[in-house]
């Protein structure tokens, strides 16, 4: 679906077209803590990754991610704690796979000044979109464990082949 400055406040679901100021407010709302509840879709958390990645790159986004996550989940009513809100291990695994996403080819065109709304259409058509995706590498019992929710824990399925 095409998206236009106008239907902004639509949430940005899979396989949504972003443009580059659709991934910028989002940004820029999530950052000031003004991004409806109801926007904040999964894809959403992937464009706003896309952009602290390209502004920042991965160690950065490591660095900035976790703290920005837990402000915006305050701002909306969402504790941040051992059964909600933010969990480490979901927010550093994604960093690390739209990274090696990036890599495989959009990276290039980020670097360039054209903006990011390509680079973000593409991420939210692909397996990363889909909020299960990390369950090929993770069982729910280690993903879930508060273990996870507080610090990285690495996987513990090697995803199949298929």
């Amino acid at each position: 679906m095409d998206r236009s400055p106008s239907d902004i406040r639509a949430p940005i679901r899979a396989g949504d077209t972003v443009s580059d100021e659709d991934a910028e407010r989002i940004f820029a709302r999530v950052t000031a803590c003004t991004l409806a509840r109801s926007e904040w879709t999964h894809p959403a958390h992937l464009v706003f990754a896309a952009v602290l990645l390209q502004r920042e790159g991965l160690a950065g986004a490591e660095r900035k991610m976790p703290d920005m996550i837990r402000a915006y989940n305050i701002s909306v009513g969402t504790p941040n704690n051992d059964s909600e809100g933010y969990h480490h291990t979901i927010t550093l695994f994604f960093l690390r796979r739209i990274d090696a996403f990036f890599a495989t080819g959009a990276r290039a065109n980020m670097e360039r000044a054209r903006g990011v709304g390509a680079d973000a259409t593409r991420l939210v058509a692909s397996p990363l979109a889909d909020p299960e995706y990390l369950l090929a590498f993770y069982t729910k019992e280690r993903l879930f464990s508060l273990a996870a929710r507080r610090a990285w824990v690495g996987p513990d399925l090697e995803p199949s082949a298929d």
